[in-house]
């Protein structure tokens, strides 16, 4: 399912992991990278958070910038950036307000149990704020590289 970047989107106000307030429309003029994960310090997550961490100047290089969102609170974002040395910002989610606008807040199965969850998707946003390319049901590995390479290849420098 397609989705677009609403008005709305763009202004929701989000706790960083740096402690400031943020909006997706601050960051117009640039490409944005934005991913949506289940949980802090779990392996899958962390994994794509290192991987994003190991490429982040190729992404600089690029124009764009990183951000990571998952319903943790602010302490638990700060706590995983600080352990794992992640040079860009992971969004505080918690009423999962934006994970709903972009269609990733989804019914989870898991052991048998049904709750209610991320489901890891990546987002690619224009320097006009607009969602150019979107990932769903995300699998980490080689990921990052091709969320790169989209951008290289269709948004350039």
């Amino acid at each position: 399912m397609s989705v677009e970047l609403t008005k709305s989107a763009l202004d929701m106000e989000l706790m960083a992991s740096n402690g400031e307030t943020v909006r997706l429309r601050d960051y117009k003029g640039k490409n944005i990278v934005l991913y949506f994960y289940p949980k802090d310090m779990t392996p899958g997550c962390t994994t794509e958070a290192c991987d994003f961490r190991d490429h982040h100047e190729s992404f600089e290089d690029v124009n764009a910038v990183i951000l990571g969102v998952s319903p943790d609170p602010l302490d638990k974002h700060e706590k995983f950036v600080d352990k794992h040395g992640l040079p860009f910002l992971l969004l505080v989610d918690e009423d999962h307000k934006l994970a709903e606008e972009l269609d990733v807040w989804k019914l989870k199965k898991n052991f048998g149990k049904e709750y209610m969850g991320i489901e890891r998707s990546t987002f690619i946003i224009d320097t006009e704020g607009n969602i150019v390319k979107e990932w769903r049901k995300v699998k980490v590995k080689g990921h990052v590289e091709e969320a790169l390479e989209y951008i290289q290849d269709h948004l350039g420098a």
